[in-house]
């Protein structure tokens, strides 16, 4: 076996270990209750499909599309952060399409980063954040979210005491798998830092669309000069319940969006010409699909905490994203969030994600994703309760 430098980089990706479990599970014939992967359940608003269906259809739209995503798509992203956020963004030198946020964050650490630098991201973290910047060779320095009211405190730390300076920060708000969120307050004194130290700032606002109690995640352009140090990615995954469909963008500062253009122009094609089009007819069309959308992952939310709360299991709701981050019962944090999370798959029939796959400041901790009906996670719940009993 070749000896593969950027892989031997990587840790085992705790996340299929869980998976691996409930697959064999299931296999043999048992019914497990997945809340782990945080994959939509619900179908795609029938207008999408329906531009995409008639998009298809037209033989100049299987020829190759822009790698940084067709005009008319990146107008609609601009469009709508108009709408949403009342910011005026150019869509030819600060607008990008991109195949899912995932892909765009990944190749926009290769284009920006590379062996020597420095990054800041928080943590826990989604992985794609961290790893990103792993695998162009980068340093990373994890940065705890937690205590919250000190995060500030410790991006200035970790980048007084960091060598060289970093180039980036990376964040995500509302955040996965966390589901802290922020206020206005927060990127001012952010956007503010960056400036004054030269610093990039990377923010992910894939879950922006799903507040609860009234919450409205801000994005960090409504803070005046952002775009002078940031970029914000986005997706139509979670909002339009199109994760297979592979939608995100990334909008911002013309330098740092203009490296992401160059470097997917040598590495992909962009995406599927009907699939931009049927996108633009999400951000563009009616938005009341979101606001349905929104609602079920509420109710979902109140189902599963006030079922767990009621079982003993103490957990504060969250007010954004479709996650909900539970601290392991005391009488159970021993086991550490794997060896917890391979129990509840075995005795709860329940799969869930360990928090150790989202950083060491992750133990202690799972994330249940809310992507089954009510009915099943309040079965869930039934099983999680004959644990805490025993």
């Amino acid at each position: 076996m070749k000896n593969f430098e950027r892989l031997n980089r990587l840790p085992p990706y705790v996340f299929s270990i869980v998976n691996e479990l409930k697959m064999s599970a299931r296999r043999a014939g048992e019914d497990i209750i997945d809340l782990g992967m945080g994959n939509p359940d619900q179908p795609t608003p029938q207008h999408i499909i329906d531009k995409l269906t008639e998009s298809v259809q037209k033989n100049s739209n299987h020829r190759y599309s822009a790698s940084k995503g067709i005009t008319k798509l990146r107008a609609a992203i601009c469009d709508w952060y108009k709408r949403k956020f009342n910011i005026d963004l150019d869509p030819e030198l600060e607008a990008v399409a991109t195949i899912g946020s995932k892909e765009g964050l990944a190749h926009l650490a290769l284009a920006v980063s590379g062996p020597g630098d420095t990054v800041l991201c928080s943590t826990p973290a989604y992985p794609i954040h961290p790893y990103a910047f792993v695998i162009a060779g980068a340093q990373v320095i994890h940065v705890n979210l937690f205590p919250q009211d000190k995060f500030l405190e410790n991006i200035a730390l970790a980048y007084k005491n960091t060598h060289p300076k970093p180039k980036f920060l990376v964040i995500n708000f509302p955040n996965n798998p966390t589901t802290a969120t922020v206020g206005l307050d927060f990127f001012e004194q952010i956007v503010a830092f960056a400036k004054a130290n030269d610093l990039f700032i990377i923010h992910d606002l894939a879950y922006g669309d799903l507040g609860f109690d009234n919450y409205q995640a801000p994005s960090i352009f409504q803070i005046k000069g952002a775009k002078e140090v940031a970029v914000e990615f986005s997706t139509l995954s979670k909002s339009y319940n199109m994760a297979g469909w592979r939608v995100g963008f990334c909008v911002g500062n013309r330098e740092i969006v203009g490296a992401l253009v160059k470097i997917k122009s040598y590495l992909d094609y962009g995406m599927f010409q009907p699939i931009q089009i049927a996108a633009i007819s999400a951000l563009n069309g009616p938005q009341d699909c979101v606001e349905d959308i929104r609602k079920i992952y509420e109710s979902r939310r109140n189902t599963l905490v006030d079922g767990l709360n009621k079982s003993g299991w103490k957990i504060e709701k969250p007010n954004a994203s479709m996650f909900v981050w539970a601290e392991i019962p005391s009488s159970m944090k021993h086991l550490g969030s794997l060896e917890f999370a391979k129990l509840l798959v075995k005795e709860a029939k329940v799969a869930v994600s360990p928090g150790i796959g989202f950083g060491d400041a992750g133990e202690g901790f799972v994330r249940f994703a809310l992507i089954e009906n009510e009915e099943r996670i309040r079965q869930a719940v039934r099983g999680i309760k004959n644990i805490l009993q025993r």
